[in-house]
């Protein structure tokens, strides 16, 4: 079931999406949700792992491969985390030596047009952003 906020948006009461506070119209506030997810998705590593999870299965190390500078224990860790999260399925194969492979759940799913989106657009702005910094840096230098 999804819950869509209704908000008041200044000059439009009939408006949806996020209001400023985060509460829907029964006074739930939603931003602790809000702040728990980003928390994981908005990490370092997490959307790089979905995204290279998006069409296929992985063992560990081909995962680690295909994601340039994370470590093995920012792997297990991020793993770990979005298994808990039920973002990921972690498989083990009984076989000598055992194989395990990971890949999305149907949720996790959910996360990839949004995932893909977002790395569109930073790419597009990262040039912006940095010109940006480099303008406000040279402005606050002292």
């Amino acid at each position: 079931m999804t819950k869509t906020l209704s908000v008041s948006v200044a000059g439009d009461a009939a408006a949806t999406g996020y209001e400023r506070s985060c509460e829907d119209a029964g006074g739930v506030d939603h931003g602790r949700a809000i702040r728990d997810v980003l928390d994981r998705i908005g990490d370092k590593w997490s959307l790089l792992v979905v995204a290279t999870l998006r069409s296929e299965r992985l063992r560990f190390t081909e995962l680690q491969r295909h994601i340039p500078g994370i470590s093995q224990r920012m792997l297990t860790l991020t793993l770990r985390q979005l298994e808990r999260d039920g973002l990921i399925t972690r498989t083990v194969h009984a076989e000598v030596p055992p194989r395990v492979e990971y890949e999305l759940t149907a949720l996790g799913g959910t996360l990839i047009q949004l995932a893909m989106a977002l790395a569109d657009w930073a790419i597009a702005n990262h040039p912006s952003i940095e010109e940006s910094r480099a303008a406000y840096d040279a402005a606050h230098a002292r």
